[in-house]
């Protein structure tokens, strides 16, 4: 922190300037209570108008005397600047309207100003073995003997049975309620600080989106040079220990297991009796759901960077395409021109009507040949006597014959099942007639066939047995329609 880096700060940084502008009580106490105390993420403009002109006019009645002149927007405009860069005012997607959000740098002001005011209790316990705890984490975490960690872990275990051994004898040890309201006041600090922690992080990734549109809007090189050099930016924020870090936090937040447990450890300290004498914010009960919510917004902006991307290769794969369609326009545009009166010399020339194809590399495997064996045996004619009958003893169906069935059937009624047709004229011919039977009605525009009932029908063969078949319902239906032809 040398004198320069101090100077280019206070010209500079938005943080400062808040502190040092004019009006930064009214901006401080205004985003404060807007954004930060009821932790609102973003506020439409029309209601943050309102919001402020109440606010004014609340400053104005307790001085009695206008104090802050100009209208709201004015103020909103002048916040949002590039030259205070104190709010962020921005068009979400799938709204015409614009919404307002506090910078990182807006809200490390308000919490530092937060700080200074006096605190009723300053508790030192928890922050120690805070510090020893993560120590231990540490030097744990990196021992590479496994000797070593074992006997750690050993010795924690003897110090889990001896407090277990206690317990049962009926010692019980306690916090007593200043011990915790130590440790609940560091919670709470912790809690928030992951709020301004996300803002950081979604920050970072909306400046790596302005620069990619800006990129884009001015590159004239290769595609391929473009995508390297911005995957390589968001790559080293991802894989920055502030990106690794959120990935991680992310991961543990989203799972259903954690989130349940969060709810239920929040509410079991909420009814401690030692922190309702603190009256705390019941907002931070659902302090996790506020975290899911702004780590949301990050993942949305990283969303966004993909879709811009996407959305440039779609633009050069269409100007690319058009340049396509270009080149051919003016050949056939060159080929009319020159319809009626040809030129004398060749108008265009082409090697070959296709390209050819050389796979100077190319050896496909060796396939041995095939070698037929021929067998060295005579043809005799045979001398067995072997019936033919077979081949000419067919099963005929003849359809004229069974539509003339169906016909004869819807002459008394209006409609008839086939297995109702088949008991009043039994097969002849077994499944083959029966299946005959199922290819009119398929034919048929009457009749109807449904899967979704079923009917058994039963004959008796040329043996004598009695056969079964299970098949869809089927109905011939005469309703001044005819059946279909049959060829």
């Amino acid at each position: 922190m040398d004198y320069r880096l101090l100077q280019t700060l206070r010209r500079n940084h938005p943080a400062w300037r808040l502190l040092a502008a004019e009006h930064a009580p009214l901006v401080i106490s205004f985003l404060y209570r807007t954004f930060i105390q009821p932790n609102i993420r973003t506020v439409a403009q029309q209601e943050l108008i309102s919001r402020l002109q109440d606010y004014l006019f609340y400053l104005s009645e307790q001085a009695d005397e206008a104090l802050f002149p100009k209208p709201a927007i004015r103020y909103l405009d002048d916040w949002s600047s590039d030259e205070h860069g104190w709010l962020r005012k921005y068009y979400p997607a799938h709204s015409d309207e614009p919404h307002y959000d506090i910078t990182p740098a807006t809200e490390k002001a308000i919490n530092w100003l937060v700080s200074l005011g006096q605190r009723q209790f300053i508790g030192t316990e928890s922050r120690l073995k805070t510090v020893f705890a993560l120590l231990q984490e540490m030097t744990e975490g990196t021992e590479m003997d496994p000797a070593a960690r074992i006997a750690e872990l050993e010795k924690r275990k003897a110090q889990i049975d001896a407090d277990i051994q206690q317990i049962r004898e009926g010692r019980i040890l306690l916090l007593d309620a200043t011990q915790v309201k130590d440790r609940f006041l560091q919670m709470a600090d912790l809690a928030r600080g992951l709020l301004s922690d996300f803002r950081v992080v979604e920050q970072n990734f909306r400046e790596l989106d302005r620069a990619v549109r800006e990129r884009i809007a001015t590159w004239e090189g290769g595609k391929g040079a473009l995508l390297e050099d911005i995957f390589g930016e968001r790559d080293v924020i991802t894989d920055s220990d502030q990106g690794k870090s959120f990935r991680t936090f992310w991961d543990f937040l989203m799972s259903p297991s954690r989130q349940a447990e969060l709810s239920e450890l929040l509410e079991a300290v909420f009814r401690l009796e030692a922190i309702q004498e603190l009256a705390p914010d019941r907002r931070l009960l659902r302090i996790h759901y506020d975290w899911m919510a702004a780590g949301e917004v990050a993942q949305r902006t990283v969303a966004r960077l993909s879709e811009q991307l996407r959305r440039y290769l779609d633009d050069q794969m269409w100007l690319e395409n058009r340049r396509i369609m270009q080149l051919i326009r003016e050949v056939e545009q060159r080929a009319l021109s020159v319809r009626e009166k040809l030129p004398d010399g060749p108008f265009m020339e082409l090697d070959e009507a296709a390209p050819a194809i050389d796979l100077s590399v190319d050896r496909p495997l060796f396939r041995p040949p095939f070698k037929p064996h021929l067998a060295e045996q005579i043809v005799v004619e045979g001398s067995q006597d072997l019936s033919a009958d077979a081949l000419f003893e067919q099963t005929y169906v003849d359809k004229f014959r069974l539509t003339a069935h169906i016909r004869r059937a819807l002459q008394t009624r209006s409609q008839v099942s086939l297995a109702e047709l088949v008991e009043e004229v039994p097969l002849e011919h077994g499944l083959a007639e029966l299946v005959a039977y199922l290819s009119i009605a398929a034919d048929s525009e009457t009749a109807i066939i449904d899967d979704r009932h079923k009917q058994t029908l039963s004959w008796t063969d040329e043996s004598g047995n009695m056969r079964r078949a299970t098949l869809p319902l089927v109905i011939f239906n005469r309703e001044a329609q005819r059946l279909a032809s049959v060829h």
